[in-house]
């Protein structure tokens, strides 16, 4: 993220999948799977887990060997058992195989004495990544349609039908959007063709109702462009800030936003929502834009009273150190360990935001100490998982 600027009803075993306009839905109910509540509280964690492959269809086929990357993911999993997890950087299919082969080979098999864990409900959808114009121009970032997708895993059932998506929604139709300019002559960086084609969504925006204890919950599921690999124009640092501000919007309930189907408005005053995703932004060092990621932190929409930590981050930022010394966020709050670059260190790129509704009763950041038996399955560069650590955090419902 960093460098120079330069139905709720239960399906038997068998997937299904349902395509409603653009959007693929995968459902893989398992009949009794159910979610392991602890405290009355639900468990929601995002990953970035760079399981993405360098040509279409090639994640299926390592799925379906013995990929050793997915195994030490769905170890992670496994260990934090989370009971509603994002996941990024998933390449996506549109029939959902790769999400099964991951359920199926990986997850649901104990990795070294970790007991399997099963997600019922699925969900899943087009990427604007590897996406071009009639006009040859991309969209979103990609060597192929789908690549850096992502995968909403589900032990409470997601309510498919009022599921939003905001593909296609048009970043030229956001008020006082932070449109790039040309810094020698001020003027729009894209021509106004290019701005009547360009979606706000680098890859998408998600809105995905999950029931739990008959209230639903609203999982606002997002991966923004890095605000880097640009130039003075900044283009993907404003596309990265507004791709964030997109939530802050739509939790607010404005009306300008519209969904793939073309309904407009956010959330309702009052609505539970935990916001989700690798936001490529830093509340304090890297290179975002305009404080991009302020936008939600500071929301009193937003409950931020506790922010996920690990021993481990704090550990390694010392260890490499380099520009980490030279942050001035707490590392504890790293998510991300892009250290080995030299140019970023590491930086809190991954959040679990619940809204102002919802109790936080316990969040962490899975990323061992070194001495940690455990710490085999983050390591080191080259790493054996990701370059992204797993947030999660416990989040209780208010009485009704």
């Amino acid at each position: 993220m960093c460098g120079r600027r330069n139905p709720r009803t239960e399906r038997s075993v068998q997937s299904t999948v349902v395509t409603i306009g653009l959007l693929a839905i995968v459902s893989l109910a398992m009949l009794g799977s159910q979610p392991a509540v602890s405290m009355g509280s639900t468990r929601f964690a995002t990953f970035n887990v760079s399981l993405y492959r360098s040509q279409q269809g090639e994640l299926i086929q390592d799925l379906r060997g013995n990929d050793l990357q997915a195994r030490v993911i769905a170890e992670i999993v496994q260990r934090v058992r989370p009971e509603v997890l994002l996941i990024n950087e998933f390449d996506y299919d549109a029939d959902g195989t790769a999400a099964e082969l991951f359920q199926s080979r990986y997850l649901s098999v104990g990795e070294n004495g970790a007991e399997p864990i099963e997600y019922p409900y699925v969900f899943l959808g087009p990427s604007n990544t590897g996406v071009y114009t009639s006009a040859g121009q991309m969209i979103g970032y990609g060597l192929f349609e789908g690549q850096y997708g992502m995968l909403l895993l589900s032990m409470y059932p997601i309510d498919y039908e009022n599921a939003r998506t905001f593909r296609n929604f048009l970043w030229k139709d956001m008020p006082s959007a932070l449109l790039p300019k040309n810094p020698d002559t001020g003027a729009s960086w894209y021509s106004s063709q290019r701005l009547r084609v360009l979606p706000l969504s680098s890859k998408s925006h998600w809105d995905v109702p999950i029931l739990v204890e008959d209230q639903t919950i609203h999982v606002l599921a997002s991966h923004p462009t890095p605000p880097s690999f640009d130039g003075a124009e900044d283009a993907n640092g404003c596309r990265n800030h507004d791709e964030i501000r997109f939530w802050a919007d739509y939790i607010s309930g404005s009306a300008y936003i519209y969904d793939d189907d073309g309904r407009n408005g956010g959330l309702e005053a009052g609505d539970h929502f935990v916001i989700m995703g690798d936001e490529n932004a830093d509340p304090i060092d890297g290179d975002s834009t305009g404080e991009a990621i302020l936008q939600l932190l500071d929301s009193p929409l937003v409950n931020t009273s506790v922010t996920p930590s690990s021993e481990g981050g704090a550990e390694q930022a010392a260890l490499q150190g380099g520009i980490n010394g030279s942050h001035r966020g707490d590392p504890h709050y790293d998510t991300a360990d892009f250290g080995d670059a030299g140019t970023c260190g590491n930086l809190r790129a991954d959040y679990v935001l619940p809204s102002a509704t919802l109790e936080i009763l316990d969040t962490g950041v899975f990323w061992p100490l070194s001495s940690d038996p455990l710490f085999r399955l983050v390591g080191v560069n080259p790493f054996p998982s990701s370059d992204h650590r797993l947030v999660w955090a416990d989040l209780r419902l208010p009485a009704e």
